[in-house]
């Protein structure tokens, strides 16, 4: 159900954010990876993404505490994999002029992934 908000409110933000410019909002095409890494890899980026959203379904069933952070990661990326696939590219728009420009999907997965290192972090103390 998580995930399934969070790919809504990706898609719905690109959507109506498509081609804005004003304030922090800077819209761009990324046809790369995080920080415009492997750029116009569309095909290698779509089977990776896809492989990492199996791999996160099956984890999150078996790691119970991971659930909800799983959640987040899986939502991000289910919402730059329907970019990728569907536009060969992704929809970037968060321009905080301090860091390369993002997009809600990518939010959740660092947020996904820093609760994750919490969570890790918090037992191993």
């Amino acid at each position: 159900m998580i995930s399934a908000l969070i790919v809504i409110l990706d898609q719905i933000t690109k959507f109506l954010l498509t081609d804005k410019h004003f304030w922090l909002i800077n819209y761009v095409t990324n046809t790369g990876a995080a920080f415009s890494l492997f750029q116009n890899q569309i095909v290698l980026l779509t089977i990776i993404s896809f492989l990492v959203a199996i791999f996160i379904f099956f984890l999150a069933r078996k790691e119970v505490k991971l659930q909800t952070p799983l959640a987040f990661i899986f939502g991000g990326t289910i919402g730059n994999l329907i970019d990728r696939f569907f536009l060969g590219y992704v929809r970037d728009f968060i321009d905080l002029q301090i860091w390369p420009i993002f997009n809600v999907a990518d939010s959740f997965n660092v947020i996904g992934v820093l609760i994750i290192v919490y969570l890790v972090l918090k037992e191993k103390v």
